[in-house]
């Protein structure tokens, strides 16, 4: 599978699409919704999409951080999609988007399960587990 990746826009009709993927891959399984507040921060964001023609395969945001460093959040590929590299191929963007945006690193707060998906792709965990939406999770980083 070779999907087309690229930015979409807040409130564009991709944008659209990501909100759906995103609420039935990472909140209807814990239970979780989303507020209007929740969505806020979103405006400011890098919303990156994999595409077969008009579909949306998955999806991942990237909020700036401090000292040149990007943070990689809500990550979701649609569970028909999952294990064909969809995962794989936005990270490779993500990352290379963020190192022509002048980024050093890129982070992200791994659900527990995504851990082993993270280390193949070069990340490191950084400090002890914690808990986030009640499920474990690992803060994880990246040197680009």
């Amino acid at each position: 599978m070779n999907p087309t990746i690229r930015l979409f826009t807040y409130r564009s009709p991709d944008y659209l699409l990501s909100l759906i993927l995103r609420y039935k891959i990472l909140r209807i399984p814990l239970g979780l919704t989303y507020s209007a507040k929740d969505l806020e921060s979103d405006q400011s964001d890098f919303h990156i999409g994999a595409f077969e023609n008009d579909q949306l395969l998955g999806s991942l945001i990237l909020t700036v951080d401090k000292n040149n460093t990007i943070k990689m959040r809500q990550v979701a590929v649609d569970d028909t999609f999952q294990s064909k590299g969809i995962g794989s191929a936005l990270l490779q963007f993500s990352e290379t988007f963020a190192k022509l945006k002048g980024f050093v690193s890129i982070h992200c707060h791994a659900r527990k399960t995504a851990v082993p998906f993270y280390l193949k792709h070069g990340y490191t965990i950084i400090g002890e587990e914690f808990t986030e939406v009640n499920i474990p999770h690992c803060y994880m980083e990246k040197l680009l």
